[in-house]
């Protein structure tokens, strides 16, 4: 266990705060020092210290180290109980417990502590028959807490990680979904747009050699290339609007509001006319920009962001760019690579740019099928 990570030791759902987990482990030195004798005193110190050492060093410890770090605590529990009539202790030890794993270890374990606090308990009161009895609500507290606790605690972690579990059958689900979205997309096309290409290909070729000797026959193989391409755009804008049309202002004001609510302060620059954008490329622009906005939050602590969408004649640019910190591993991870897969779909490129100012992605994606389309129409 490091340094940091030291206040894990105490538990959340107990019902009671951290400060009182604090007070307990300041508690035992005022038993100690009510102690008439210095070697009492003395004992009580060097074994409180001890208790919380040995706790302190293997409360997430594996294996048999577990079971001595326990054993030492319930040894160290006896001593406090009998000698000082502390026996608050059993509560630290019941939440270490509840960390135990194996059904066994956990039973055994928990059977241990149960006996020894409750017999030390008995025979301490013959010795200091009021303090125990101006203490018993306390110590009934604290035999409830040394039942109840370990249980608890074994109960929210078998939670934790079926929630884990859960979380990742989830996110493994949803991966799937995407990849079988992927094939059925590249089905689709394929036998949709396969024949009328290879069609054309073919019609291309012939055309080409009946130009010179046979032009009449040339321009009829050109007018059966034309229909061929008007029917295969006629398939993809069919196969387009049955998918799930994702618009790219509706994910630009998810965006920024995204962006507010993690205090990330964000420039948008606008200069196009939406209507120049065919479908399927807005759908990927729009997958593309929620990916990077995505690493932007979980991978670069940037406090600025920009986003600037613009055109050419020929062309759809998106930059988006932040001030985070520069990854010097870079590599096409963290959602790059699906990026880069959306865009190759639409004849698209994208441009990584990582420096000590920031990141930088720059995408580009040509209007191929809104110059088709024009071109088939006019």
């Amino acid at each position: 266990m490091t340094v940091k990570d030291w206040y894990h030791i105490f538990p959340s759902n107990t019902g009671l705060s951290l400060y009182i987990w604090i007070i307990f482990c300041v508690l035992p030195f005022y038993f100690i020092f009510r102690a008439t004798s210095l070697s009492e005193i003395i004992t009580g110190i060097v074994t409180t210290l001890i208790f919380f050492g040995v706790y302190w060093l293997t409360f997430n410890s594996k294996g048999a180290l577990v079971y001595i770090g326990v054993s030492i605590e319930i040894i160290i529990n006896i001593i406090m109980t009998v000698l000082f009539s502390y026996v608050y202790f059993a509560l630290f030890i019941a939440i270490y417990i509840g960390n135990i794993k194996s059904k066994a270890g956990f039973i055994t374990m928990y059977v241990i502590l149960l006996v020894t606090t409750v017999l030390s308990i008995v025979y301490a009161s013959f010795f200091n028959y009021m303090i125990f009895l101006n203490h018993l609500p306390f110590l009934i507290m604290t035999i409830l807490g040394v039942i109840l606790i370990p249980l608890n605690k074994r109960n929210r972690i078998k939670q934790d990680e079926l929630e884990n579990q859960l979380k990742d059958a989830n996110q493994r689900i949803a991966e799937l979904a995407i990849l079988e979205e992927r094939h059925r997309i590249a089905r689709d096309l394929h036998d949709t747009l396969g024949q009328r290409l290879s069609m054309i290909g073919l019609k291309s070729d012939l055309a080409k050699k009946l130009a010179d000797s046979h032009p009449e026959q040339a321009k009829n193989e050109l007018q059966d290339i034309q229909d061929a391409a008007r029917h295969a755009l006629k398939e993809v804008r069919e196969m387009i609007s049955d998918m799930k049309q994702v618009s790219f202002k509706e994910e630009l004001a998810h965006t920024k509001l995204i962006l507010d609510t993690a205090e990330i302060k964000y420039k948008v620059s606008i200069e196009m006319d939406f209507k120049t954008i065919p479908i399927l490329v807005e759908n990927v622009l729009s997958m593309c920009l929620k990916e990077s906005v995505t690493n932007i939050l979980k991978h670069s602590n940037a406090t600025q962001c920009l986003i600037i969408l613009t055109e050419s004649e020929k062309d759809i640019f998106l930059k988006i760019s932040d001030n985070g910190t520069a990854n010097t591993e870079f590599g096409y991870g963290n959602g790059l690579q699906g990026m880069k897969e959306r865009l190759q779909f639409v004849n698209g490129e994208v441009q990584i740019h990582n420096s000590v100012k920031g990141f930088e992605v720059n995408m580009s994606v040509p209007k191929v099928l809104r110059q088709i389309e024009e071109r088939l129409y006019d």
